[in-house]
């Protein structure tokens, strides 16, 4: 499992690298699940990320193709040799039809920038309170429009984390549907971590962090020793999932797909 920790200045990426994140997300939490930041701050995140290291970049929730075209398009993104994922939920749109018409009209908008860049489709588990499908419907969609992984987050969040919105076999369940659908699985959602032993159970291939890696909650400053902290208790989730046996097998769709990410 890698460890996603999203940032909101370029401050933080070094503390976030520092304490052990694979991946840097790049989120502005006062604006919501998927808040963007400004285009200058993104700029100068991506500027301190190495080029081995992935960058997630949250786009927010769209709910026309023209928002998702004004969503991705003048972002200063360039080819790197790790993925650079692109995330967009879809709160407020309760059509399959229209949450996969945003999806592959997303794909086509990246198709035609660097091959670098993965579109991730975002389900949310409190779907009926974010006024969207629920989270067991995107893994197909996603797969059907060309997207490269899906996250399942909160859209809510007063401190509700993902466990109190579903159980872990929810999530084993969940994350089953995305291999099946041969996309990348990431969890998130105001996960702490003593939630880290039932998340493993799931086995995704990410885990998404702000909240509790930072002094003061997800609006707070990112703390490298929290994050190191959290990736000690990730590791060891994933120890005792191998452990235990508990780790899902990959189909041969999956697999491709994770070799050209």
């Amino acid at each position: 499992m890698q460890l996603l920790v999203s940032v909101r200045s370029a401050d933080e990426v070094g503390p976030a690298l520092a304490g052990g994140a694979d991946i840097i997300d790049a989120k502005e939490p006062d604006r919501g699940s998927l808040g963007a930041v400004d285009r200058d701050v993104l700029r100068r995140i991506l500027q301190r990320v190495p080029d081995d290291r992935g960058v997630s970049v949250a786009l927010g929730d769209v709910s026309r193709p023209e928002e998702v075209g004004a969503a991705i398009h003048g972002l200063e993104l360039s080819e790197r040799t790790s993925p650079t994922y692109l995330k967009l939920g879809f709160a407020g749109v309760r059509s399959p039809d229209q949450i996969g018409l945003l999806i592959e009209h997303a794909v086509s908008v990246t198709s035609r920038m660097a091959a670098s860049h993965r579109i991730v489709a975002v389900a949310y588990a409190d779907s009926e309170r974010a006024g969207t499908l629920p989270p067991a419907l995107i893994p197909s969609l996603a797969e059907a429009a060309g997207a490269a992984a899906v996250l399942l987050d909160t859209h809510g969040k007063d401190g509700r984390g993902l466990l109190e919105w579903l159980p872990s076999g929810a999530l084993v369940e969940w994350v089953a549907l995305a291999r099946q659908a041969g996309l990348l699985a990431a969890l998130a959602g105001s996960l702490r971590p003593r939630d880290l032993a039932l998340v493993g159970r799931a086995h995704p291939d990410v885990v998404g962090v702000r909240g509790a890696v930072c002094s003061g909650g997800r609006q707070g400053q990112l703390s490298e020793d929290r994050v190191r902290r959290f990736r000690l208790a990730l590791e060891w989730a994933v120890r005792e999932t191998r452990e235990t046996g508990a780790i899902s097998s990959v189909p041969t769709a999956a697999k491709s797909r994770k070799l050209k990410a």
